[in-house]
């Protein structure tokens, strides 16, 4: 099955009405979790985090189960703007100010490691996601300019040659607009189907000799003794050791790392297949791009030329009741040819942000683990951290304990007022945006 045709007779399942649900790959149902069950290693969470540190874990002879609440790719990795973008949230100039040079050249050598690996594993597992290369920062102001010129020659300094400063004539050849002065490139970077991406992890998981569990919720862990514990309301599973990965979809089922994370909600949607003549014109080189801005806007082709149109975000994690009305006035002032164009999908999905920005991974226990908190930023980040607590779990600590001994820095009010804050902050650099400053 190609990657635009529909699952018949039921095009969603339990997925939320998206175009990616709507073009997914075919996959089987997996079994719900009942009854009693052994594992050398637990994972909780069917997205990117956990798929690749099961495929890590597996890759090396760990006998994994998967625990998903709902289906693989429910939560972020299957609603995602499908971007590969190199690097955290965070920039690396942010982190050099908070953590110091050792800590920004650290990360400096990670900034690719979670393109390579999805790279790297399409091509082992054979994954058809519609991968394509390439993606553009744009940028509205010369400040937004001078800050992606900072960003190039911080990148290069840690051995990133992959991007390219472009002008208002060199973004006007990858995007049709005049809105923007400028951009960068990252000729590294891409793009792809990223639920499709997730099922594909999913069967190349299964084919290691992983088991996969979905619609089974996790309603409580035990990582008191030296065999963590996650139970389901029809089952249980005891492991060697556990990896909580649900991210902005684990909810409260944790109670330590409520406080860590704040669930993000932001919207996508997709217009009705353009002509060849229409993509063509609007990104005439098939690169994904985002803006500078704050509040970004983020926007690429799908593989049957529909432009897929993602921004804004609900601090808390609460779904914006009309995505078309929220996103359309965006799209149609960077691209007023589109006014007369439908909309065939539209849909809400969440985010874990971190209060730094920095994604967090550690222990609860000796034996338990986690990672979440990708701040936006989760497609190649989530790969990179399932890896690097797969390491750890395998014996090598080093990348781990870097990670694991940052600091961490709570949101003020906790979840009560959180995203009450984030919001007042979102508003006060929105205005900067507008104002150009």
């Amino acid at each position: 099955m190609s990657a635009v045709e529909s699952v018949s007779p039921n095009p969603f399942g339990a997925y939320p009405e998206s175009y990616y649900a709507a073009s997914r790959n075919a996959a089987p149902d997996r079994p719900v979790l009942i009854g009693e069950e052994r594992a050398d290693v637990t994972i909780i969470g069917g997205g990117y985090s956990g798929l690749s540190a099961g495929i890590a874990l597996a890759e090396v002879g760990y006998k994994v189960a998967l625990i998903e609440s709902d289906r693989i790719g429910f939560g972020a990795s299957g609603r995602n703007g499908g971007q590969i973008v190199n690097g955290l949230n965070a920039g690396l100039q942010a982190i050099e100010k908070r953590h110091g040079e050792d800590i920004a050249a650290f990360f400096g050598g990670l900034l690719q490691e979670g393109n390579r690996l999805i790279r790297e594993r399409v091509e082992k597992y054979n994954i058809a996601c519609d991968l394509k290369d390439g993606n553009v920062f744009s940028a509205f102001t010369g400040k937004q300019m001078n800050e992606l010129a900072e960003t190039e020659a911080l990148w290069r300094k840690h051995g990133v040659r992959d991007l390219e400063l472009l002008d208002r004539e060199g973004i006007r050849a990858h995007v049709g607009t005049d809105s923007y002065v400028g951009g960068l490139i990252d000729h590294s970077g891409g793009h792809m189907h990223p639920l499709n991406l997730a099922l594909g992890e999913a069967a190349a998981l299964e084919e290691l000799g992983g088991r996969v569990f979905e619609q089974s919720r996790v309603t409580s862990v035990d990582y008191s003794s030296a065999r963590p514990v996650a139970k389901t309301k029809q089952g249980r599973i005891e492991s060697d050791h556990m990896v909580i990965c649900g991210n902005a979809y684990l909810d409260r089922t944790v109670p330590s790392l409520v406080p860590r994370i704040l669930p993000v909600s932001t919207q996508m949607m997709a217009t009705a297949p353009l002509s060849e003549d229409q993509a063509q014109a609007l990104l005439p080189t098939d690169k994904c791009v985002e803006d500078c801005r704050y509040i970004l806007d983020y926007f690429r082709l799908s593989a049957d030329r529909r432009l897929l149109f993602g921004g804004g975000t609900v601090y808390g994690g609460h779904d914006v009741s009309d995505v078309i009305a929220k996103l359309r006035p965006n799209m149609l002032t960077l691209f007023p040819a589109l006014k007369d164009v439908a909309i065939d999908y539209a849909w809400n999905g969440n985010f874990a942000l971190s209060f730094t920005r920095i994604p967090q991974m550690g222990r609860l226990a000796p034996h338990t683990y986690f990672a979440h908190g990708y701040s936006g930023h989760g497609v190649t980040g989530s790969h990179l951290f399932g890896k690097i607590v797969a390491d750890a779990i395998n014996g090598d600590i080093a990348r781990f304990d870097v990670f694991a001994n940052l600091p961490w820095v709570p949101f003020p009010g906790g979840r009560t007022f959180g995203a009450t804050y984030s919001a007042i902050g979102s508003w006060y650099y929105g205005l900067r945006d507008r104002l150009g400053i």
